[in-house]
């Protein structure tokens, strides 16, 4: 499961305003290369929506079905925010719904928002 922890307002090539959610995974427990210590971090991935913005708030805490993979890509550079030094990275993370194959239907996910405390 993931949890939509987050939502930000994005602009498209159009100008056109729209709102994209943060998903978080699972906490998971990771050994520094340099230090030998373990921390505590857990997997984020954006996804793009037609909400509002205040339908997106009211969706902050719901669990979603399925998890965040790490996915091999092009190299990018990426600054970290709270050292300005820049680094290439050659991943992303993205949310893969639980059975891929099977599409989910508005509906049924209206419906699992409304059983996890949501009204549709």
């Amino acid at each position: 499961m993931v949890t939509i922890s987050s939502y930000r307002l994005a602009t498209n090539q159009e100008q056109e305003e729209f709102v994209v959610l943060e998903l978080q995974g699972d906490v998971t427990l990771v050994q520094s290369k340099t230090t030998g210590n373990f921390y505590a971090t857990a997997m984020k991935a954006n996804i793009t929506s037609t909400f509002s913005e205040e339908v997106a708030a009211t969706m902050l805490g719901n669990q979603l079905p399925g998890q965040i993979i790490k996915q091999e890509c092009e190299p990018y550079d990426y600054t970290i925010p709270d050292t300005g030094e820049v680094i290439t990275l050659t991943h992303t993370y993205e949310y893969t719904p639980e059975e891929k194959t099977k599409p989910v239907k508005a509906k049924e996910f209206m419906e699992e928002l409304s059983m996890n405390g949501v009204g549709a």
